[in-house]
């Protein structure tokens, strides 16, 4: 398998990441600002196939119509000459003051139409760049005191937004879905739709729930001490997997934003094996853009930031390498099948089985030897999880 990336590996990378000057709440900026040109020519020459952005991140907040559209012009010109492409496109509404108690759920009415319109006009940019993902990162939404939100009236304000540029979407004609992106907290000290689940269930409750999907992050859900494969997969099952955000988290902390797999190594191994080989039980699960949403740290000068980004390309390819030789040891498919993994999608009811089929068949609790799980009837998790770790460090 190679390590040299091509476009159909669909990495991609926010200029909000390559283009961060690193300032941070202690420190200043430690960067010049990234030209969007340079950043679009430099992502080419490392094997990336498409460049994401908010808008504030092409434009500065406040443009002109002639400034708005200069940057615009001269990004399609770039991406005309290199092929990277954008597949995805998001809103700043965290950045400005205006923004400090939400954008879709402040309290305050006239900041919420403000947040609208600001969206509505992103997404007609996002239909003219080809982006097929239109991610909503909630991160203002939300409070520090319990007596600042009604939150019940919030989600209802969410929901509003959300089915309001839905249906503009539906009217325009435009190819593009929503991701919700989920996070715990920071900046907010409690921010709505915290996880992958929370948001499902407020999918849900819209007008056109088909229409939006999520873009879990790494980092987000494990802030809130979730395992991330476990969400994604989740999200896989549901459907609801439009875009993905790697990036590295090391514990429940602060947004660490490390490179993909600078933090938990082996769930990132078993992320990159449900995505690309399906898991335990084989096919291609996920066929949208692999999207680094990552900070690189505040000690790197440029040449730094570059290499940054070739090392989530590599990491990632040297996981995915790992999980196909991983899959295709026979020691550990004869594992998979002592842990009885597989045997999970058998359906526990025969096919036609009712429950009072179930109740007559004694088999399935009168003579059932429950006993013979005492001090019998391992399961050999361990040493399947050994194989895997024996994998990923290349030992076998």
């Amino acid at each position: 398998m190679s390590l040299n990336p091509t476009p159909n590996d669909k990495f991609s990378f926010g200029l909000w990441t390559i283009g961060w000057q690193a300032q941070d709440q202690f420190g200043s900026a430690t960067r010049a600002p990234l030209d969007v040109v340079e950043a679009i020519h430099k992502l080419k020459e490392i094997g990336a196939y498409g460049l994401t952005f908010h808008d504030d991140d092409l434009f500065a907040f406040g443009s002109t119509d002639s400034e708005r559209q200069h940057q615009i012009d001269r990004a399609k010109q770039a991406l005309a000459d290199t092929g990277v492409i954008v597949p995805m496109i998001t809103t700043n509404l965290f950045s400005h003051p205006v923004f400090k108690d939400g954008a879709f759920t402040s309290n305050d009415r006239g900041v919420r139409r403000f947040a609208l319109r600001k969206v509505l006009r992103n997404i007609d940019l996002a239909a003219e760049m080809g982006a097929k993902t239109f991610v909503m990162w909630g991160g203002r939404e939300g409070a520090e005191y319990d007596h600042a939100k009604d939150i019940r009236a919030a989600l209802e304000r969410y929901r509003e937004g959300v089915n309001l540029l839905s249906q503009y979407v539906l009217d325009k004609g435009y190819d593009l879905r929503f991701a919700i992106e989920p996070k715990p907290n920071e900046p907010r000290g409690d921010i709505l739709l915290p996880t992958v689940g929370h948001a499902m269930a407020f999918i849900n409750t819209l007008e056109h729930p088909e229409m939006v999907g999520l873009n879990p992050e790494t980092g987000h859900e494990q802030m809130a001490g979730l395992n991330f494969t476990a969400g994604i997969a989740q999200a896989l099952e549901h459907g609801k997997l439009f875009h993905i955000d790697l990036n590295g988290q090391r514990g429940i902390k602060f947004d660490q934003d490390l490179v993909f797999g600078h933090g938990d190594l082996i769930n990132a191994f078993s992320l990159v094996d449900l995505l690309e080989f399906g898991g335990p039980n084989g096919g291609r699960a996920y066929d949208g853009p692999r999207h680094f949403d990552y900070k690189p740290s505040r000690t790197e000068d440029y040449d730094g930031v570059w290499a940054s980004a070739k090392a989530n390309i590599r990491t990632y390819l040297l996981l995915k390498e790992r999980a196909a030789a991983f899959n295709a040891d026979p020691e550990v498919k004869a594992a998979f099948a002592a842990s009885r993994v597989h045997e999970l999608s058998t359906a526990t009811l025969h096919p036609g089985e009712t429950y009072q089929d179930l109740l007559a068949d004694k088999s399935a609790y009168e003579n059932f030897d429950a006993d013979s799980y005492y001090n019998g009837k391992g399961f050999g998790f361990v040493q399947l999880n050994q194989l895997a770790i024996e994998h990923l460090m290349g030992a076998r």
